[in-house]
């Protein structure tokens, strides 16, 4: 009985943690552009769709820029003074989507967020229910027992993995600034 309860919680970790392969980076204004003056925030997420468990990635000069989550009334005003969070103001702002719903994004430098003139830093991301992918889940037949344990130990180790700030990598610092 024992060694079914613990199949069973090991098809549900391992459940989680497939959920989270699927998860999908977004790289805010790529390719071809980061959080600047210069991207089309409006093109670029409706070129795109948003899930749970998916994330994004705001690249950006620290002092010139930053990420700013705010309500929608101050997403329309461009009114960075009392933000939901200030998410990040260095190389790179990680940011999760947990959860189904509007998030609302802003630079909250001085004349960055305005729609009119140069600035236009503002991002609206629609988290849409389900995942990327339409297909249903193979059905595989049960694994051995001590695969199962290696594999649930993994999984829930990037499951843990996953919700952590992540390091950037070198390649990641060399390309932002080469860009």
């Amino acid at each position: 009985m024992a060694a079914m309860k613990t199949i069973a919680l090991l098809a549900v970790i391992s459940a989680a943690a497939l959920g989270t392969a699927s998860a999908v980076t977004h790289r805010v204004g790529e390719p071809g552009g980061a959080w600047d003056l210069t991207t089309d925030y409006g093109s670029w997420a409706s070129s795109r769709e948003f899930h749970p468990g998916d994330e994004l990635i705001f690249r950006h000069q620290p002092g010139a820029h930053n990420v700013l989550e705010v309500s929608k009334a101050d997403y329309d005003s461009c009114n960075a003074t009392s933000p939901i969070t200030t998410l990040g103001s260095g190389f790179f702002t990680y940011v999760a989507l947990p959860a189904v719903g509007t998030r609302y994004f802003i630079c909250g430098f001085p004349g960055h967020c305005t729609t009119t003139g140069t600035g236009g830093m503002k991002l609206k991301i629609d988290v849409l229910p389900g995942s990327p992918s339409s297909s249903p889940a193979p059905v595989m037949s049960p694994p051995s027992s001590a695969a199962t344990s290696a594999r649930a130990t993994i999984g829930f180790a990037d499951l843990a993995l996953s919700s952590c700030w992540r390091p950037v990598s070198w390649l990641e610092m060399h390309v932002f600034f080469i860009s």
